[in-house]
């Protein structure tokens, strides 16, 4: 019974999730979660999301986080539960995700059950989150919940981790939240901004690389402008598209390969590069030569933190401080020179243009993946969300799909994982109702999460799973050919996904033409509820997307 003026610790957990700003808590909770659940059950302002698997409910909390900036909670109970947590908690980390996993433990003060279920939860955790604390009293819950918020919001955003076992949720205490504190990303040295300028204004080709850290908020605007006054074209990594609407004539093209591709060649053609967000979990856009080769390019590094320096990144000028802020004042600083030229650079992109128009317009059957990325953006509007999940495709969408505003076209370049595609859909239903949603889906990839289309029905969302069929574990089976060895042990078997997804309560759609991919995806953009299409896909010719013809790239020049 409460002492007079004392309350329950997983009430206080509650009302300090409350103080955070939480909408939602997405899981799966066990037997050590329920004072927990009992305590959200009368919360007024909570909603609990409940998932049918924990991976699920991890994705969906991290993509949260991605759109609104604010921390997504994820709930689980401990030891089985805990580790299904493991891959969405590397998905946040390495992504730039804010996330907060909540996870059960038995009593820790006295247990009458031994051994049973339990495993170190924090030490799991403690490599891939950014925070990770076993809560062993009440009286400290607000401050580890107010630290766990704060560190995994503020640059670079991650995962974070609380443990709250069954003896401590219910305990009694009188301490109260904590009120959020409002912070400010401290801004970028004015000296650091004038090197940054003077590179630049005597650089004779220089070039915007958009990355993953730009991807935030306030950045895309600055950018914009910049790119306005200076007419300095830009390219993007696979984290960095949208940052600036892709139609924008400076638009060079997404680094979705690691090299090779017209748009590294325009790379290559700069002699000043500014790398903004610059992120190392991303593939190299472009590598720096420490090995005697002439290398004359000027890196300006800017970003909330310093390079992280490795043989082939090692930036001239760093300007560390707000991505914003900095681009902002690099704007306002610098004098466009008329000794810049970019019609080389443009070449390149043209000659892009036209081959990608020449393979997008190949309606065979089973889809050429050129032709689907190219239906798929002609049917959606500016502001629709695309969720790709990881294969092949992602390289063809990273390339080809026109993202015209900042998020809107998610994918995972970072862990990539398999299985976030729906899950990830989901969250961004839930954040955007009014949006048209899409989750991109390979055959391999969906099964993994499938079962989260009860979930989406259950939630009376609106969105769309494209499942791009071919009974494969496509990417690794065409590396495997790539590598001259013999087709093995990546074929399976599909179930019927009409009927699958009519099981469930969606809608079921199997693709029989490109003319009928058409008129699908249009019914489901139009249509309310839950929607899957089945498209039978045709890889046999993904070298086409590697082996650039050498007549397009002189083309170009």
């Amino acid at each position: 019974m409460a002492e007079s003026g004392k309350h329950k610790a997983s009430d206080l957990f509650v009302q300090c999730l409350e103080a955070e700003g939480v909408e939602y808590v997405f899981g799966v909770p066990g037997e050590e979660n329920l004072d927990f659940l009992d305590s959200l059950s009368r919360s007024d302002k909570i909603k609990l999301i409940l998932t049918r698997h924990e991976q699920g409910a991890g994705f969906m909390a991290a993509t949260y986080g991605r759109h609104t900036g604010k921390t997504g909670v994820c709930l689980s109970t401990l030891g089985p539960g805990a580790t299904n947590l493991v891959t969405a908690a590397a998905y946040a980390t390495l992504g730039g995700m804010p996330m907060l996993m909540i996870t059960g433990q038995k009593p820790i003060k006295k247990s009458k059950q031994g051994r049973f279920q339990i495993l170190d939860v924090v030490a799991m955790m403690n490599p891939i989150t950014k925070y990770a604390h076993q809560m062993t009293s009440a009286d400290n819950i607000p401050s580890r919940v107010r630290e766990a918020f704060r560190i995994a919001e503020e640059e670079k955003p991650g995962g974070t981790h609380v443990e709250l076992p069954e003896d401590i949720a219910d305990e009694y205490t009188d301490s109260l939240p904590i009120a959020r504190s409002i912070v400010r990303r401290p801004a970028a040295d004015v000296k650091s901004i004038v090197q940054a300028c003077e590179a630049l204004e005597k650089a004779r080709r220089p070039l915007l690389v958009i990355g993953a850290g730009a991807n935030r908020k306030m950045t895309s605007k600055m950018l914009g402008e910049f790119v306005e006054k200076t007419g300095i074209p830009f390219v993007t990594t696979q984290l960095g598209k949208g940052v600036i609407d892709e139609r924008h004539p400076r638009f060079l093209g997404c680094a979705a390969l690691s090299a090779g591709d017209f748009v590294h060649r325009a790379i290559e053609d700069s002699d000043c590069i500014v790398n903004i967000g610059h992120d190392v979990i991303e593939k190299p856009p472009f590598f720096m030569h420490n090995d005697g080769s002439r290398d004359d390019r000027r890196v300006i590094h800017v970003s909330t933190k310093t390079a992280e320096v490795d043989p082939v990144y090692f930036p001239h000028v760093e300007v560390i401080g707000d991505i914003a802020n900095a681009v902002w004042q690099i704007k306002e600083a610098i004098t466009p020179s008329p000794e810049w030229n970019f019609e080389v650079m443009l070449g390149f992109r043209k000659a892009e243009l036209e081959h990608t128009a020449g393979l997008a317009a190949d309606e065979r059957f089973p889809i050429f993946p050129p032709h689907l990325v190219d239906q798929v953006r002609s049917a959606l509007p500016d502001d629709a969300i695309i969720c790709l999940d990881n294969g092949v495709y992602k390289i063809w969408f990273a390339r080809g799909y026109c993202a015209c505003k900042p998020n809107t076209v998610l994918l995972d370049n970072a862990l990539a994982t398999m299985g976030a595609g729906l899950p990830s859909a989901m969250a961004s239903a839930m954040v955007y109702p009014d949006r048209k949603v899409f989750a991109i889906c390979g055959d391999g990839g969906f099964m993994m999460n499938s079962q989260e289309l009860e979930t989406a029905v259950r939630l009376g969302l609106n969105l769309t799973v494209l499942i791009l069929n071919d009974s494969a574990y496509g990417m690794i089976r065409w590396k495997q050919a790539n590598m001259g060895f013999e087709d093995f042990g990546l074929t399976y078997s599909n179930p019927d996904f009409v009927q699958y997804a009519q099981s469930y309560g969606a809608n079921g759609y199997r693709v029989e033409s490109a003319a009928h991919l058409r008129e699908l995806l249009a019914q489901c953009r139009d249509t309310p509820g839950v929607h899957v299409i089945d498209c039978p896909v045709d890889y046999s010719e993904n070298d086409r997307i590697l082996n650039i013809e050498i007549k397009e790239l002189s083309r170009a020049l």
